[in-house]
């Protein structure tokens, strides 16, 4: 139990946790407010608005920028994590997202062909579906969101 106390403790952890918790609910959220259908796998699952990734390092340096100062060690290799994250989020995960969605489209038309033995266009058995995760990265939108709530998350957390 000690444990546990002493991880809520730890600000800097905990602005950083409370930031990713923040930004998937608001995924859900927000997937709820657009397609008016509840979502959970949201609450875990990568890519969307806000960008958790972005929220948590963000929220994770500016709490070290607070507790630990600008000049420390530690605020330097937040800043660069943060950078790392956020250019990977926008640039290779997302292009593996994007690959994902035509892999997924070229693979069902596949199928869709193969299961149609007599040429008929109507499947004669059952496809099975291969789908590749789709939602991976980030728009450059999701990112800033990320980045906005991590600053604000940051900055709240009490001293």
């Amino acid at each position: 139990m000690g444990l546990l106390v002493e991880f809520f403790q730890n600000k800097v952890l905990f602005a950083a946790v409370l930031a990713w918790f923040c930004a998937q609910v608001a995924k859900v959220l927000i997937t709820l407010i657009f397609t008016r259908k509840l979502k959970a796998e949201r609450l875990w699952g990568a890519g969307g608005m806000p960008s958790a990734h972005s929220a948590m390092v963000c929220a994770l340096t500016i709490a070290i920028a607070r507790f630990d100062g600008v000049h420390s060690a530690a605020f330097a290799l937040s800043v660069m994590f943060a950078f790392v994250t956020m250019y990977d989020a926008m640039g290779v995960r997302r292009e593996t997202g994007l690959h994902a969605k035509l892999l997924n489209k070229y693979l069902n038309q596949i199928e869709q062909k193969n299961a149609d033995k007599d040429g008929d266009g109507v499947p004669d058995e059952e496809v099975d579906e291969i789908e590749l995760k789709e939602f991976i990265g980030h728009t450059p939108l999701e990112v800033l969101g990320g980045v906005l709530l991590g600053i604000l998350v940051g900055i709240l957390v009490p001293a």
